[in-house]
């Protein structure tokens, strides 16, 4: 039986600790106050206190609890200086840290799952995990042939602790959207949600990781482990070296940041064209960089990792999208209104300017206007405030916009991406990688039906 907190009242209560946490803290920092202590000095030790409980509570719960922290950890870089500061160590920790699983557990479900023998399919097997995340963690081992490989071991009982712990996060989301300014937390938890029987089957995993293995085998950019056996709970694939993106975003080098941000935005456009997936799960964590890319050993390649939760695009991406973001660059106004409309982003009963449409998606879009665009956090808090402030006519322009089911993924997989790449820092040329890879951006392909001139 695995020491992970499973019964849901134990859970529960850890996660109901949270809120309740926070206004202990506030109450603290008043009485702090009353005896004479700064504001900065007061504020900068609250904030520090909530990400470390932050932490300790989501991390140890593993499960729907940690999958949300990760998924907010890509975000901080939207958070004002001031506050992101005490937060970014907690979250990047959720990239691919957590309290491991007893030893004892690890083996009872290897043994239940590859048979009493299964010590005799390895030549070794560290017992230590090399890395822990929401719903398992990985050990590294050598296969009977002597593969390298990584070994991942669900946790027993984590599809109800998924469940349970995202069920009572969306009780208190109001509570834990001021982390993230501009961002609404509830449809990401319920989007987290949905996902999460497909999470939990390994067998799907390793067929979205054996199609990206496949065609990305020769690739002189892109390295995926290539899958050497599943079952379930267990699942072993090639083991791959490198620089852990959150290294990188800590204390890389300026060429090691632009060349992983040029790769990651090159990874998340090019593998729906190429495979028909998305990968879906873009947190540091999941992404290493390797030496050894096209310019030598000098050079550096992106390994991918973690192909749990994928969007499944047989076509690539929706072509909506690229036909939208070049009208939009073209000011366009009236034509990307109605492309926004026919795909269901203005519900029918909203009327909207469409003057006011193009102004809004501009400034979001900018990367794609220029040959090379830097990501800062500065930016992505520009946008993030711009979109948060209920003074702002972005802000109520976007209330009134919907976000279609079939594009919720995508979405939160490019917000997502566009994090990473802010607090990397990177320069990259990503209009390069959308006139590549996104079907629509050039051509004339426009999937509006227009009537002919002089009806």
């Amino acid at each position: 039986m695995s020491d992970l907190p499973r019964k849901a009242v134990t859970r529960t209560a850890k996660l109901a600790a949270l809120p309740l946490g926070f206004a202990g803290r506030a109450t603290w920092g008043l009485g702090k106050r009353i005896v004479g202590e700064s504001a900065e000095i007061v504020g900068r030790e609250l904030q520090q206190r909530t990400a470390e409980q932050l932490f300790k509570v989501l991390g140890e719960l593993k499960g729907g609890a940690m999958k949300f922290g990760q998924a907010l950890s890509v975000f901080e870089s939207a958070l004002p200086e001031e506050i992101a500061g005490p937060y970014r160590a907690a979250l990047t920790k959720l990239q691919d840290a957590a309290p491991p699983m007893p030893t004892r557990t690890v083996h009872a479900v290897l043994e239940e799952r590859l048979g009493p023998d299964w010590r005799d399919l390895f030549e070794e097997f560290e017992d230590k995990p090399a890395a822990a995340a929401s719903i398992g963690q990985v050990h590294r081992a050598v296969w009977h042939d002597g593969r390298e490989v990584a070994v991942k071991v669900q946790y027993p009982g984590a599809g109800e602790a998924l469940l349970s712990d995202l069920t009572q996060l969306s009780r208190f989301a109001r509570l834990l959207g001021p982390l993230i300014p501009g961002m609404d937390i509830k449809p990401l938890i319920t989007e987290l949600k949905d996902r999460v029987s497909e999470e939990l089957d390994y067998a799907l995993e390793a067929q979205a990781q054996s199609a990206h293995a496949d065609v990305f085998a020769a690739d002189p950019d892109v390295v995926v482990p290539a899958v050497v056996h599943q079952c379930d709970q267990v699942l072993v694939t090639e083991w791959i070296d490198g620089i852990p993106l959150s290294e990188v975003i800590s204390d890389g080098t300026p060429e090691q940041r632009d060349r992983a941000g040029q790769l990651l935005a090159r990874f998340l456009f090019s593998g729906p064209a190429r495979t028909g997936l998305l990968h879906a799960d873009p947190h540091p964590g999941n992404f290493r960089l390797l030496p050894g890319g096209p310019a030598g050993e000098d050079d550096w390649r992106l390994g991918v990792l973690d192909f749990g939760t994928v969007d499944r695009l047989p076509g690539g991406l929706p072509l909506p999208i690229g036909v939208s973001l070049r009208l939009t660059l073209d000011g366009e106004a009236e034509r990307v209104y109605e492309l926004l409309c026919e795909e269901g982003f203005v519900k029918e009963s909203i009327e909207l300017e469409p003057d006011a449409v193009l102004d809004y998606l501009l400034p979001i879009i900018e990367p794609a206007r220029v040959d090379s665009f830097t990501f800062t956090r500065s930016w992505m808090r520009g946008q993030a405030a711009r979109v948060a402030d209920p003074r702002s006519p972005a802000y109520q322009l976007g209330k009134r916009l919907n976000l279609p089911p079939a594009y919720l993924l995508i979405h939160r997989v490019t917000l997502s991406t566009i994090g990473v790449l802010c607090q990397l820092g990177a320069t990259v040329r990503l209009r390069e990688e959308l006139e590549e890879w996104l079907p629509g951006f050039v051509g004339d392909d426009v999937p509006v039906e227009e009537e002919p001139a002089g009806a």
